[in-house]
């Protein structure tokens, strides 16, 4: 997708290989990657949104790139840290939303790669759990609680049909 002195940052179909970064690196790329928690609950989808730490308006959970992760494996940790859920994650980028990050006073505009994740296990403790709200809601309201409008497409659109 881009490249960054060097280093190659690769978001498509296929295997995904880890990003190596050095400290220095992980807020200068501004790309975050993100994960779509859902379920299946009465035949209907259903979308686990959280609280920003700041604000405490409702997103999905998102993060910087790890060193030596891949962007979707960075996402399902972002999901266990932020909303404490596990599950099958999907590889295959849903999509993409842009947002301004508000960091050290400043505003970063950031672009998060989206991957589905199917939720198996829900954890009653995890690391941000005194800092967020969560909250499993249909897709329609997930996609009318979300402010980006990239995202509220993406969920509202979202067929857990098409993941693998």
């Amino acid at each position: 997708m881009g490249s960054k002195g060097g280093k190659k940052v690769t978001i498509a179909k296929g295997k995904q290989r880890p990003i190596r970064l050095s400290l220095s690196d992980k807020r200068s790329v501004r790309t975050q990657f993100g994960a779509l928690p859902y379920r299946l609950h009465e035949g209907r989808v259903e979308v686990l949104l959280i609280t920003t730490r700041g604000t405490g308006r409702w997103i999905i959970p998102k993060g910087w790139p790890m060193d030596g992760e891949t962007p979707a494996g960075a996402a399902a940790t972002e999901a266990f840290e932020e909303a404490g859920v596990e599950g099958k994650l999907s590889h295959n980028v849903l999509g993409f939303f842009a947002y301004d990050k508000g960091h050290a006073g400043e505003r970063l505009p950031c672009v998060v790669a989206v991957f589905p994740l199917k939720v198996k296990k829900i954890h009653k403790s995890y690391p941000e759990k005194a800092e967020r709200r969560r909250r499993w809601v249909s897709a329609k309201k997930a996609a009318q609680m979300v402010s980006e409008p990239e995202l509220r497409r993406m969920i509202k659109d979202f067929d857990p049909k098409t993941q693998t």
